[in-house]
């Protein structure tokens, strides 16, 4: 199951200077807050925007009490280059309970049409890419 989008797109970049930034060159403040709003316009209801270290991340949690994040940033060295990455959340500390991916296939497809309906957002490539996830 595709759980990782890139694409390319000039609306996310930073308007704040760089030492409000998270980190130095990490972004993805404007590209968490603009996906929330837009889920939330097409009925997938998030939490506001949290950050970390490596970036942004929106939880959402399903009717069956399930948790993910939706990670998001931009790719390192690029303020218009971004990338999204699905998480879901163990529920006990050894990983055990894992949700199944499919049980919130209702945000990734959420998340597949508003990229794709949003004018100035080019680029979008979907991949199987778990390489990140040692990020979280």
């Amino acid at each position: 199951m595709e759980i990782y989008v890139e694409f390319d797109s000039i609306l996310f970049q930073p308007f704040l200077p760089e030492n409000s930034q998270v980190n130095p060159n990490i972004y993805g403040a404007e590209l968490a807050f603009w996906l929330s709003k837009q889920l939330a316009i097409k009925g997938i209801i998030t939490s506001y925007p949290h950050h970390e270290d490596w970036g942004w991340f929106l939880e959402y949690i399903t009717d069956l009490g399930d948790e993910y994040w939706l990670c998001c940033g931009n790719r390192e060295g690029s303020s218009n280059r971004w990338l999204c990455y699905f998480v879901p959340k163990p529920k006990s500390l050894f990983k055990f309970n894992t949700p199944r991916v499919e049980n919130a296939q209702s945000l990734l497809d959420t998340l597949n049409a508003v990229l794709h309906e949003a004018l100035l957002i080019n680029n979008i490539h979907w991949s199987n890419d778990f390489d990140l996830y040692t990020q979280t």
